[in-house]
């Protein structure tokens, strides 16, 4: 039996990169109730791009709000139905737990579990978020690193490859770069 071949992946941070954040004090939380689930207008015209240009999406989100109880994970599934409804995303993986060294990003888990289940090639991938984790979790994953600057408090630990200011103008960087 041959190997599949590897396709070529965009890892999206979910809060912050598809959705608005609640931003308290400088810091960005995600919405805690659906009704505060709110996409950003460019998301389905950027990912729409990215799929006509044959790449997969998958949205990587750290959840911890359900591992503390301050959320149930009913909520958050439901905000991912309506995600997906709204987008062309092929997986979303979520970790819950804070504790989870293997999946809660800056750790991989999410993505090589996605990479393997959808044959996915994360030396060729990209990783766009807004938030120090991602960056981390991108370089460690070994992809191309997108940070989305959305003028938080709260600083990186390692440069990414780029910076932009939406998920729009990460699209156009990602298409620059694949060609």
């Amino acid at each position: 039996m041959g190997e599949r071949a590897l396709r070529r992946a965009v890892f999206l941070d979910r809060d912050g990169v598809i959705n608005r954040p609640l931003v308290r004090g400088g810091k960005p939380y995600p919405p805690l109730r659906l009704e505060e689930f709110e996409i950003y207008p460019d998301a389905q015209e950027s990912c729409a791009r990215l799929k006509a240009a044959g790449l997969a999406l998958v949205v990587i989100t750290n959840q911890p709000e359900v591992g503390r109880g301050v959320q149930s994970r009913e909520v958050v599934e439901a905000m991912h139905a309506t995600m997906c409804a709204a987008l062309p995303i092929d997986r979303v993986e979520v970790c819950y737990d804070s504790g989870d060294v293997e999946f809660y990003k800056p750790a991989t888990g999410m993505l090589r579990r996605a990479a393997a289940e959808l044959a996915l090639d994360l030396e060729v991938g990209f990783l766009v978020g807004d938030r120090w984790r991602d960056i981390d979790c991108g370089h460690a994953a070994g992809c191309v690193t997108i940070w989305i600057d959305r003028g938080y408090d709260e600083p990186l630990r390692q440069a990414p490859d780029f910076r932009t200011d939406s998920l729009g103008g990460a699209v156009e960087i990602i298409l620059r770069v694949c060609g």
